[in-house]
């Protein structure tokens, strides 16, 4: 695959993730409010989508004996983490600053790639993403409710860094001569997720009868298994698939910053489907984090020069930057 078709399917394949992720809110809220506890949903969201990707873990069962510390990693971090961090911190502190707090994630993707890993970071990345923080600070409204809980804003870095996890644990492997499946990544990451979170959930004193009938949805009474079957196929297992390999066709850093248009989603669906309006600083934080989006991914690293530069520092070429290597050659299951 010729490395700009790898990079616009890569995209597209972000921007799907992006939707998918951020629609679960829409059906998740009627749930809440017809009386299911947030992580009640969050455990059936989990639970539901690793019983779907049964078959897939029995296909990839290999990966237990190859990848076992990346299958930990992408449960607790990625999927549990994440959603337990996140349920923790907005029980302390108000949604629109958690929410903040945790979509620093791109900006601490950059960090890592640039400190740990030691690898060029793009000038453009780096701007795409403090515009994608500053829009996202618009879309939440974060001053509407500030709150200085040092529980809850730990909770929410926390979340944050479960997130940076996912992106870079998404991206690992990808690059040996065995890959690891990113199908059986995720069915595995989900497994195991599914485990943690009923210790942590405790399922078993959940009203079920929730779920045999209607939830309000802007006004309209919609099935509530319908609902769930929205957050567990689209909002976790569409999500979670077309985001582990965007990553590795763009690069984590970029995917991060792409992911940021989950709250932009988020927030536009639950204007049209919710009936909770957009005020005018949302929809210009909105267009902000677009605008961060795109120099982000947009963003093309120089060819090297034939020999060093004078007085600056040689960029590898674009093939040769992480995230890279799906653009000629790799396909991805």
């Amino acid at each position: 695959m010729h490395a700009s078709q790898g990079r616009s399917a890569g995209l597209g394949l972000a921007l799907a993730s992006a939707f998918a992720f951020g629609g679960s809110g829409v059906a998740a809220k009627p749930l809440i409010e017809a009386g299911l506890d947030p992580l009640h949903v969050v455990w059936l969201r989990v639970t539901g989508a690793a019983l779907v990707m049964l078959p897939v873990a029995w296909r990839h069962r290999d990966l237990l004996r190859r990848k076992p510390a990346l299958l930990a990693g992408f449960g607790l971090l990625a999927v549990a983490g994440v959603q337990a961090c996140y349920f923790a911190a907005i029980s302390r502190i108000p949604v629109g600053v958690a929410l903040l707090i945790e979509y620093l994630a791109p900006a601490l993707v950059l960090g890592w790639v640039r400190f740990v890993q030691r690898r060029p970071v793009t000038r453009a990345a780096a701007l795409g993403v403090v515009l994608a923080v500053g829009g996202l600070a618009c879309v939440v409204e974060v001053w509407s409710g500030l709150s200085f809980d040092l529980l809850g804003l730990v909770l929410a870095l926390g979340a944050a860094c479960c997130q940076v996890g996912y992106f870079v644990l998404s991206d690992q492997g990808s690059d040996e001569a065995e890959p690891a499946d990113p199908l059986g990544v995720i069915a595995y990451g989900l497994l195991i997720g599914a485990v943690v979170l009923t210790v942590v959930a405790r399922p078993w004193g959940m009203d079920w009868s929730v779920l045999g009938g209607h939830a309000d949805m802007g006004g309209t009474a919609a099935p509530a298994w319908l609902l769930l079957g929205w957050i567990v196929l689209i909002a976790t297992v569409l999500a979670y698939v077309t985001g582990i390999v965007a990553v590795r066709r763009l690069s984590p850093q970029v995917a991060g910053v792409v992911a940021c248009l989950e709250a932009v989603i988020a927030t536009v669906l639950a204007w049209v489907l919710l009936k909770e309006h957009l005020s005018g600083p949302q929809i210009l934080g909105g267009a902000v984090v677009l605008v961060g989006a795109f120099i982000a991914q947009s963003s093309t690293p120089k060819a090297a020069s034939p020999g060093p530069v004078a007085g600056s520092e040689q960029v590898p070429a674009e093939d040769e930057l992480p995230g890279h290597e799906l653009s000629a050659g790799r396909t991805a299951t």
